[in-house]
């Protein structure tokens, strides 16, 4: 395990949205340069990198071209090595975004692929044995290649499925077993491109729909196989690189699979979703002050899970990411600072996503832009100041439009202001760096009287009290101390603490 990760806080930087440095209305890897001391400046010591290799976009490059060629509009392979050595001397480390399950139907390999003559890529992809031969149970696109069958993708049709092979074989004349050389090589491919920006100064990846590269394999016992091959691959050539999976399952992202990170995702009714965004909007969220769901849902499966992989890996609490709406659009003010109390003071290795530090606004009504659909009001540009386009970009066409309300948040209006999210992140994240309590695996005691809220945690001598209702609260305790941060206003007496409504305090127990 990295030992730099039990101290990390990863940025996500979406690149196409974050600094456009050239003025061309796209952001880019020099943007992202002249902007690493901003991301210092929030106690962030790792960013997670959306993809940045050429591609056709069709989904935001997530459809992947080139795994070793940085797309044009970012700027060039040397400026992704010079992010790296640049970071690098501020003590920023680097994932890019690795997509293994499938590539673009403009890659070179599928090119290939879909001819007629046979080749060293027409096992790359998943091919039925003839163009009539469409099973109803996958997603194929019929009918329109040279070759004489239909392929397999993994979501848009313009995203064919590599072949890592079927667990369980049903079609035995056209699916390969897990251990059949053409899979076997396309498992080497996926090494080969880690290695290539692993030498160039990566610090790892983080890893796109990590459970999907086997097929039929409900239990991702063949996935789970190729990752942990991955793992000690790493291990012994890359000690210090790591990997973080879209997973969200820690046994076998973690325990199995070999996974240092699992991400803890948006998946309805998980202990995420009841957190944040359980409901109608976040109407019965954890951390909405409208108090209608019970925090044991949540503890009941996060503690065991917890409990089965803290030793092996991190479970990563992110603010948001590019996929879903931002925490803007589910709770409010109050209750976001207090969700980001809670975010950077858990176990594991926390993420904040580019623009959450603001309170940037989830913008619902944008159209589609590159295969974002309901997720593009998630990828609006980064909003520095108050001049054109927020200080994204001084072209006259941005790549997505920026908050025009006139109270859009900014850096420049929300740094100063001691009412901001931005001050509740830093100062958490701060905290999170000064004491070893709070780091990536130390100690969690999570209490909370039958499901009700408030409710509290301890890690070692520190321990969290949150009253994310909106009325005033009280709840038993032994612990009592030194305040060290607070949102609100508690006071300890009597065994118990009496919380105002929305309220957060950190403690140091004598």
């Amino acid at each position: 395990m990295p030992n730099w990760l039990n101290d990390a806080v990863f940025y996500e930087i979406y690149p196409q949205s974050f600094y456009d440095s050239n003025g061309d209305g796209i952001g880019d890897i020099n943007g992202i340069i002249e902007k690493l001391d901003y991301v210092k400046g929030l106690g962030c010591n790792a960013i997670w990198l959306n993809p940045v290799y050429d591609s056709p976009f069709m989904d935001a490059g997530y459809d992947v071209r080139n795994y070793k060629q940085v797309a044009a509009r970012y700027g060039t392979n040397d400026d992704l090595v010079n992010l790296f050595n640049e970071a690098h001397k501020k003590g920023i480390k680097i994932l890019l975004d690795l997509v293994p399950g499938h590539t673009s139907d403009t890659h070179p390999w599928f090119l290939e692929a879909k001819k007629a003559a046979e080749s060293e890529y027409s096992n790359r992809y998943i091919f039925t044995q003839n163009v009539w031969d469409a099973p109803p149970e996958y997603r194929m696109m019929c009918g329109i290649c040279e070759r004489n069958g239909n392929y397999m993708v993994n979501y848009f049709s313009s995203q064919p499925a590599l072949n890592y092979g079927f667990y369980e074989i049903t079609h035995p004349e056209w699916q390969l077993p897990c251990d059949h050389p053409d899979c076997l090589a396309t498992v080497e491919a996926i090494k080969d491109v880690m290695r290539f920006w692993l030498d160039k100064g990566a610090d790892g990846f983080r890893v796109d729909m990590a459970d999907s590269l086997v097929k039929n394999d409900d239990e991702k016992i063949a996935t789970a196989k190729i990752w942990r091959g991955v793992r000690e691959m790493l291990d012994e050539e890359y000690p210090e690189a790591a990997m973080v999976s879209e997973w969200c399952s820690p046994d076998r992202a973690i325990n199995n699979a070999g996974f240092h990170m699992d991400f803890y995702l948006d998946h309805f009714g998980n202990g995420y979703n009841i957190l944040s965004r359980c409901g109608d909007w976040g109407d019965k969220a954890v951390f909405n002050p409208n108090g209608k769901v019970n925090i044991k849902a949540f503890a009941d499966e996060y503690l065991p899970a917890y409990e089965r992989s803290k030793d092996n890996g991190y479970i990563s609490y992110m603010t948001n990411n590019h996929d879903m709406p931002r925490i803007t659009a589910y709770l409010d003010k109050k209750a976001i600072k207090l969700f980001n109390a809670f975010i950077f003071t858990m176990p594991g290795v926390p993420f904040l996503y580019y623009g959450d530090e603001l309170g940037m606004r989830y913008q619902k009504d944008l159209v589609s832009k590159e295969g974002g659909f309901s997720r593009t009001g998630s990828r609006t540009p980064m909003q520095w100041n108050s001049g054109k386009n927020l200080g994204f970009s001084t072209s006259d066409e941005p790549y997505l439009p920026v908050d025009t309300s006139a109270d859009a948040p900014t850096v420049e209006n929300q740094q100063n202001d001691e009412d901001s999210i931005y001050k509740v992140v830093t100062d958490i994240i701060a905290l999170r760096h000064k004491y070893d309590d709070l780091k990536g695996n130390g100690e969690l005691e999570f209490v909370y009287e039958e499901g009700k809220i408030p409710f509290f945690y301890r890690r070692g001598s520190l321990v969290m009290f949150f009253n994310p209702l909106g009325v005033e609260s009280e709840i038993k305790t032994s612990y009592n101390g030194e305040k060290i941060y607070e949102l609100g206003n508690t006071e300890f007496a009597d065994g118990k603490i009496k919380m105002s409504p929305q309220s957060f305090v950190m403690i140091k127990i004598n």
